[in-house]
């Protein structure tokens, strides 16, 4: 297995189960069904630390503390114990950002918490990646409504989509948590070319040369279509914060009704250590092939954990940059500090 990019119309992909004649057929050819629900997002679905790594880490902080900064400005060690409480205190143990957590509770609600269905087929199945040759295949063969997954920008997105009917679901996440997150999954990751240090995979982010392009514009992208009935824009963080309201409006959005007891199941069955137990839904079938096998796909997730890796100076360049490409885009959109 080869450790590299693909390329295709200027973004690089992962060198496995993707080529440039299926990303153009994708493109060209699929058929977006007004009954079909899209989940996208920017990649990735979180961090792959150990909770011991965490504390250990943690521990490091007191001893070395830097001040590590929050929006260009330096918190202090009181501060950050303070959010640290916080965050305890408000925990449910949810996975970190969110792809495989939304896949899971939008396949939790169509089986009104019933949780038969992810225990008995894989994640990539159930709402298969339309953008790999996996996924492509199955999706042409599945009849009736479809669950389709895709990190592809709008650009690149299947055209017929465009003069469709279909719901789309896009979660956000704030894009430093992301870089965190992406440069220790796509280091264990055998599919791609890999970072060689957190330095260097901050040049990739900001440059965009990182698997499916650059964050900014994946997103200015796609909320071009945020005005759109057909389209909900969540948040990790407002996921995480309130998640029982969150899986509320994912409902009514897709017109589905839950009684109290099927939402408390969802919310039972989508919880991080129920995931974590689960191999339909953890990634641990992939272990070995595609990761390497001390990777975890999921961990206890953390909002603000950039905070523990980000240098004062790449705080000040990533606000800098983000201040420059989002600035005309509605603040209240970005639901993060």
């Amino acid at each position: 297995m080869t450790g590299k990019f693909l390329w295709f119309e200027g973004i690089p992909f992962p060198s496995v189960d993707y080529s440039p004649e299926l990303l153009r057929e994708v493109q060209e050819s699929f058929l977006i069904k007004d009954e079909d629900v899209l989940l996208l997002t920017f990649p990735k679905s979180g961090v792959i630390l150990k909770e011991e790594q965490r504390e250990k880490r943690r521990e490091e902080e007191k001893k070395n503390d830097t001040g590590r900064p929050s929006f260009g400005v330096i918190l202090k060690e009181e501060q950050r114990e303070k959010r640290r409480q916080k965050e305890k205190k408000n925990d449910t143990r949810r996975p970190s950002f969110g792809t495989n957590w939304l896949i899971e509770t939008v396949c939790l609600i169509y089986s009104k918490g019933d949780p038969k269905w992810v225990q008995s087929e894989p994640i990539w199945d159930r709402s298969p990646w339309v953008e790999t040759k996996h996924g492509y295949e199955l999706l042409k063969e599945k009849e009736g409504p479809r669950l389709i997954s895709s990190h592809l920008p709008i650009q690149l997105f299947p055209k017929s989509f465009f003069k469709s009917k279909a719901k789309v679901i896009y979660l956000v996440r704030n894009p430093r948590d992301v870089f965190v997150s992406g440069y220790f999954f796509w280091k264990s990751a055998k599919f791609v070319k890999r970072p060689q240090s957190l330095e260097q995979y901050f040049e990739w982010f900001i440059q965009g040369n990182m698997p499916f392009g650059s964050w900014f514009d994946h997103i200015r992208g796609w909320m071009s279509m945020r005005d759109k009935e057909n389209f909900l824009v969540l948040s990790y963080e407002e996921m995480k914060w309130d998640t029982r309201s969150t899986v509320e409006k994912i409902c009514q959005f897709l017109g589905k009704k839950l009684e109290p007891e099927e939402l408390n199941s969802v919310l039972k069955n989508n919880s991080f250590q129920v995931m974590k137990e689960n191999n339909m839904s953890n990634f641990s079938l992939l272990k070995g092939q595609y990761l390497e096998e001390n990777g975890l796909l999921l961990r206890k997730g953390v909002t603000g954990d950039w905070k523990n890796y980000f240098t004062v100076a790449q705080a000040e360049i990533f606000d800098k940059l983000f201040q420059e490409k989002m600035a005309d885009l509605p603040q209240e959109l970005f639901a993060w500090e």
